[in-house]
């Protein structure tokens, strides 16, 4: 599959995160850095979210949760049927949806990204290996920390 490569503005927009492990920690940390409304769904959470400017809800996902008007929905939950469960909400609201482990299941991939002052570069495998876009952020991250 080929995949569109795009930035979005999310000021200000409304985002669904369903869990709240590490995955989703890294998923919502990068979302309010752009500066969404995140709201998580999840009956437990890690303790990186104590702190964090997000609406928590501690239950587990109800398909209502996802709304109109959403920009994004991410399930990222340990539990695959809840994940389906998220994509199929979201679908169903034509939201685009990001299945933390289901790439087939996406309506978007969230790229490795790297951040140096204006300059943000994303790196995509499509899903094939997120191991491996890690790897390439990491180096020309070390290369433009290196004055490159």
């Amino acid at each position: 599959m080929s995949y569109y490569p795009v930035f979005l503005d999310l000021r200000g927009r409304s985002v669904l995160v369903a869990g709240a492990g590490k995955v989703a920690l890294r998923k919502v940390k990068g979302l309010l850095e752009a500066g969404a409304n995140v709201t998580v769904v999840s009956p437990r959470c890690e303790e990186g979210f104590a702190g964090l400017n997000v609406t928590l809800r501690k239950r587990r996902f109800r398909p209502s949760d996802v709304v109109d008007g959403m920009a994004l929905v991410f399930a990222a939950t340990d539990d695959r049927k809840v994940n389906q469960a998220v994509a199929l909400a979201a679908a169903r609201k034509r939201i685009p949806a990001n299945v933390a482990d289901a790439p087939g299941e996406c309506d978007f991939l969230v790229p490795a990204r790297l951040r140096h002052g204006g300059v943000q570069i994303a790196i995509s495998t499509g899903g094939a290996s997120p191991r491996l876009a890690k790897g390439l952020r990491e180096k020309l991250e070390k290369s433009l920390n290196e004055g490159f």
